[in-house]
């Protein structure tokens, strides 16, 4: 990471480059904002206006897949850094912490109340009273089930195919067709072999 006080960039670049910056940024805030009143306005149309809603949802992330569905509530920092593949489902409370890239590939399927975290901080002690933050992407490859109440953190890419049991929380990439557990989640069977058809 680059050093905060020797930084000529904006906040808003500093963030999206996942270095320290400090989100206490009039155009952060303003964002953000924006952010809060599109989540808030999708929630509210999204039980009588389908088309409405989807178009909100269209302004409010940085792309959105045909077939692409996601229940509200949801809850982004910015939506901009939030892209989701084509056909990928979403059921209520996803949180997408996305102050860098949230990568959502497609045919995903997410359970209820799953987090997407990319935000990070210092563990110097100095530099988190100062209110420095950073962030680390996520990549959720084709074809991916998380279950309900799983926590993926910043860095983390699961590969295509991978299973991702309830409530996990996923500190490390998944590779493809794995099947995760647990905390930390650790992997328990590759798809192909026998087992249980359910996590």
């Amino acid at each position: 990471m680059s050093d905060p006080e020797r930084d000529d960039r904006s906040p808003r670049e500093r963030m999206l480059a996942g270095d320290l910056y400090n989100a206490d940024d009039p155009e952060l805030n303003a964002a953000s904002l924006r952010a809060a009143r599109l989540q808030k306005r999708y929630a509210a149309l999204w039980p009588d206006d389908p088309e409405g809603a989807a178009a909100v949802l269209r302004e409010l992330l940085g792309g959105v897949g045909e077939g692409a569905f996601l229940k509200p509530p949801l809850y982004v920092d910015y939506g901009s850094n939030l892209r989701v593949g084509a056909r990928t489902f979403a059921n209520y409370g996803l949180v997408a912490l996305d102050v860098v890239s949230i990568t959502i590939g497609d045919d995903v399927q997410i359970g209820p109340n799953v987090q997407l975290l990319t935000p990070t901080h210092p563990l110097d002690p100095e530099l988190r009273r100062a209110k420095w933050e950073a962030g680390e992407p996520i990549v959720i490859e084709d074809n991916v089930w998380l279950g309900g109440g799983a926590i993926v953190l910043p860095g983390v890419t699961i590969g295509r195919d991978a299973v991702v049991g309830a409530g996990a929380v996923v500190t490390r990439d998944v590779p493809p067709g794995a099947v995760v557990v647990g905390n930390p989640a650790r992997v328990v069977r590759r798809l192909g072999e026998g087992g249980p058809t359910a996590v």
